[in-house]
């Protein structure tokens, strides 16, 4: 498993035993190898299939915003797997849903997530700060649904889409950026370059989900109906 972005790596034990020899920290994917991402590692609490596939599109696209409560204590997990590595005083950003977007929705799941799940840690982990603020980054275009893109388009679809103020973030800080499913990783990767860009030290990302691509396939939905899985292209 690659140690940042957490994807399966199709190696056999006797290639990854050779390679340990010279990383101590850990295997790198492709992707992560050729382009190293901004942020430091991506953790998610299961993968995107069955019933908690189920149950985050109930979240998002059939407006029962209540999931976020059962979903919440599951993201928690995945948080606390970093504890012991990210700062003690995290900044807790959710990926930013276009304005349009939000009001068409009537709330971001992935803020819905965040609350739910710094709750649950905060009751477990009473002396880890974090603090949830949802106005530093904003999505400042309106990117099409990054489900029937391919790898390359999803990296161009939400290029320069994510736009954080300056003053509104302390240089050197630690972020833990949150969303609801990590698919090829290119909206963490350029939230996470804005973030850095503005000033923060490190980025972590936390999600729910995780897709391992082209493995398991997600669902193409819409906010009306189910469209079959596509695969991700």
């Amino acid at each position: 498993m690659c140690r940042i972005c957490g994807e399966a790596l199709d190696i056999d034990m006797e290639s990854a035993r050779f390679a340990s020899q010279f990383m101590d920290e850990g295997l790198l994917c492709d992707d992560c190898r050729n382009r190293p991402p901004k942020f430091e590692r991506a953790v998610a609490y299961a993968v995107y299939r069955k019933e908690l596939r189920e149950m985050i599109h109930l979240l998002k696209y059939e407006r029962m915003s209540g999931v976020a409560k059962l979903l919440g204590p599951m993201l928690a997990e995945a948080i606390l797997s970093i504890e012991s590595v990210a700062a003690q005083d995290l900044i807790v950003v959710p990926v930013p849903l276009f304005p349009s977007k939000l009001r068409q929705r009537g709330y971001n799941q992935s803020e819905l997530l965040a609350k739910t799940a710094l709750a649950e840690v905060q009751r477990t982990r009473p002396d880890w700060r974090l603090s949830l603020e949802p106005a530093i980054m904003r999505r400042r275009r309106d990117t099409r649904s990054q489900f029937a893109l391919n790898p390359t388009s999803r990296y161009w679809n939400v290029k320069g889409a994510f736009a954080v103020d300056r003053n509104s973030i302390r240089p050197g800080c630690e972020v833990l950026l949150i969303d609801d499913i990590y698919t090829t990783g290119a909206t963490a990767r350029e939230c996470s370059r804005a973030l850095r860009r503005a000033g923060a030290s490190k980025v972590w990302v936390a999600t729910l989900a995780r897709a391992q691509t082209p493995r398991v396939p997600v669902a193409m939905w819409d906010e009306t109906r189910t469209i079959s899985p596509q695969g991700f292209g």
